[in-house]
């Protein structure tokens, strides 16, 4: 059969869906990056830049478990719509923190004490936004489209994800700090209204009303028994651990390739690029067969070039050095979600999806941490090869250890169930 790289957005909810989730990501991205501009003006300092990570990842992560509990119990739409509303509401309560009435009125240690305990209620609506996105996305389309519906949700996601800060900038750079802030709740609502037009959706659970602590341990004992969904959570995990080069890249700018702020930002856009390319390249050319064999070798390709990157000191180099970091990271992503969305039954997403933003979410933190202590004692350039090594190693004892993981094939996952939903017509 003729494959149809457009088959998921044949179908109108999906097409929606994605724009909820560009607008939401924009949103999000950006309000990131003009606290992290307000926080820093104000202290400059900047252990203050780790502490809002700090403020949203404790809640993302401490909540993640007993979210994924909540978003299998609930229905999936109104859930996403309470998510919205609390971001909208933690995003007014920034505007009304950075307006000019409230800088000039009252001390700084006060604005910052508060923006700080905004970012931790945005960290406990993370913790249920992405479970309840990860499940209202298979509602919207049949299982045979899931695949396709996986690399059109990532790409979307990757596209806002390089828009917002970029477009933060911009607007601090235009209209300030206060207003920009106005543009995000702008998004959020935008968010909101698309929300409206995707209709409730049935609750696939059929135990509802489950004790937490059973429905917890049902949840977790799923994805350690599965071994498509915990090698494929274990070696992003890893990836985004022990890969963590762009924290720091403001150090090879700087100091080793001596390319300045100009540079930096070619640097920092590179994997971006690269990621965005391929997830739109994947829709062309499905990843269904022989998915174990394409991740391993998209993680390993991304251990590779983590130390060539590390290695190098010609500017040119290091930028093809990221960017195909970032195809391969790509790929990796595009997998990794079309093997949870396939393995991963209706009544138990937004547990799997829960355990999946504690083994990656809580990555990304980490791995900038780690990236940081084993630059200072290790050295920068050591520290990246050694994070790029531990990829590699990690992605060969999988394939050792795993050989079912090693030939996962999605192909005979993926039913063909016409009757459950059609496409829109004309």
């Amino acid at each position: 059969m003729k494959n149809d790289p457009y088959s998921a957005l044949r179908y109108q909810e999906f097409s929606v869906f994605l724009v909820l989730r560009f607008s939401l990501v924009m949103a999000w991205t950006m309000q990131f990056i003009v606290i992290e501009w307000q926080v820093y003006s104000i202290t400059k300092d900047p252990l203050s830049l780790g502490i809002i990570g700090l403020m949203e990842v404790i809640p993302a992560v401490s909540l993640a478990l007993f979210a994924g509990h909540i978003v299998d119990q609930k229905e999936k739409r109104n859930l996403l719509r309470i998510c919205i509303l609390g971001f909208l509401s933690i995003s007014l309560g920034l505007f009304f923190l950075t307006s000019p009435g409230i800088t000039t009125s009252f001390k700084q240690s006060t604005i910052l004490v508060g923006i700080y305990v905004l970012v931790f209620c945005g960290g406990v609506v993370r913790a249920f936004l992405g479970p309840t996105i990860f499940s209202l996305l298979a509602l919207l389309v049949p299982k045979k489209v899931y695949p396709n519906a996986a690399t059109w949700s990532s790409s979307t996601w990757q596209i806002g994800a390089v828009l917002g800060p970029a477009l933060a900038g911009f607007a601090i750079n235009l209209i300030g700090v206060n207003w920009a802030m106005l543009v995000i709740v702008g998004w959020a609502t935008f968010a909101f209204v698309c929300l409206m037009r995707i209709p409730k959706k049935p609750i696939m659970n059929p135990n509802i009303g489950e004790p937490v602590l059973k429905s917890l341990k049902e949840g977790i004992q799923f994805v350690f028994k599965t071994k498509a969904v915990l090698g494929a959570l274990t070696l992003d995990m890893v990836a985004v651990l022990f890969g963590g080069a762009v924290a720091l890249l403001p150090v090879f700018a700087q100091d080793i390739l001596k390319v300045g702020p100009q540079g930096f930002g070619v640097l920092r856009a590179a994997p971006a690029v690269g990621a965005f390319i391929i997830m739109f390249t994947t829709a062309y050319f499905p990843i269904n067969k022989n998915a174990g064999k394409k991740l391993l070798l998209a993680v390993f390709g991304f251990g590779v070039c983590i130390i060539v990157f590390g290695l190098s000191s010609v500017f040119w180099i290091s930028v093809v050095a990221l960017f195909f970091s970032g195809v391969t990271d790509g790929i990796s992503m595009v997998v990794r979600q079309t093997i949870l969305q396939l393995k991963t039954p209706d009544h138990m997403r937004g547990r799997v999806s829960s355990v999946n933003s504690i083994f990656v979410g809580s990555s990304n933190e980490l791995g900038a941490f780690e990236s940081g202590i084993t630059a200072k004692y290790m050295g920068t350039v050591t520290a990246v090869v050694f994070g790029g090594s531990m990829t590699l190693l990690t992605v060969i004892l999988t394939s050792v250890i795993s050989p079912a993981f090693r030939k996962l094939d999605l192909r005979k996952d993926i039913e063909v169930d016409e009757e459950s939903k059609s496409p829109v017509t004309e």
